[in-house]
């Protein structure tokens, strides 16, 4: 009724006001529809617990009803399809025990609000070390080889150590957090191994967000450029790639 639609409306507010102000996070352990799913989309980042979280904003049978598809609540709106198809959720855990510690994990690359800088821990990582592998990672005719830029954040970064935001969608695009000499960045790196590391709609939409987050929390980014271009076809054209694409250079300017 009325009183629930006031509810959501306040917390949505508190949810905008906090925005860029101080980080938010939301863990989804269960199932989440209707307007309730608007707040988690509103935060910075979600994570869902896979087999037992769910979020739609109308379940299976209302869809049965309307439009006459027959879907599981799984395939409507599990953690699964969130986390590869619609970029719903960041990050995914297969119990709560592992989402907790996720989020801790998550928690010690940010500082607690945009007036502190984000978070210095003692380095472990010789400074001065030399990577030699970085001479055979990227190879002789990249246009026609691809590699991965996974190995050459984790042969850069402290310790290895690189925790990915949306590892499983849009994959031509890594976006994570790391640290150099102890300072927490933001890494945004192309993935020439897929796609050859094209821009199209979902990683531009992807990248333009993560930069914004960083942007707003004090985060140096660490940007690993290796990209042939925009994706050409109808298919991006109708999916509003010129905007998602202007996303993506306005975060960065």
């Amino acid at each position: 009724g009325i009183n629930a639609l006031a509810g959501y409306a306040e917390i949505f507010q508190r949810n905008i006001l906090a925005s860029g102000v101080i980080p938010q996070i939301s863990g989804i352990f269960g199932p989440c529809a209707g307007g309730a799913v608007y707040s988690p989309a509103l935060t910075d980042f979600t994570l869902m617990m896979e087999g037992t979280s769910y979020m739609f904003l109308t379940g299976p049978k209302v869809v049965k009803t309307v439009t006459g598809e027959d879907v599981s609540q799984e395939n409507l709106g599990g953690a699964s399809v969130h986390s590869t198809k619609s970029g719903v959720t960041h990050f995914t855990a297969k119990t709560e025990e592992e989402g907790l510690a996720m989020i801790r994990k998550l928690l010690s690359y940010i500082p607690q609000n945009n007036l502190e800088e984000a978070p210095y821990v003692d380095c472990t990582d010789p400074i001065d070390r030399l990577e030699d592998s970085l001479n055979e990672i990227i190879p002789d005719s990249p246009e026609t080889q691809p590699y991965d830029m996974y190995e050459v954040i984790s042969a850069i970064v402290d310790n290895g150590e690189f925790l990915e935001v949306q590892p499983h969608y849009a994959k031509n695009i890594i976006i994570g957090f790391a640290r150099f000499n102890g300072q927490s960045v933001g890494i945004v790196a192309n993935q020439p191994k897929y796609l050859a590391g094209v821009l199209d709609s979902n990683a531009s939409r992807k990248g333009a967000r993560f930069v914004r987050f960083c942007d707003a929390f004090n985060i140096p980014l660490v940007s690993l450029v290796d990209v042939p271009g925009f994706l050409p076809g109808t298919g991006q054209e109708y999916n509003g790639v010129i905007l998602h694409g202007a996303k993506l250079l306005y975060a960065y300017g």
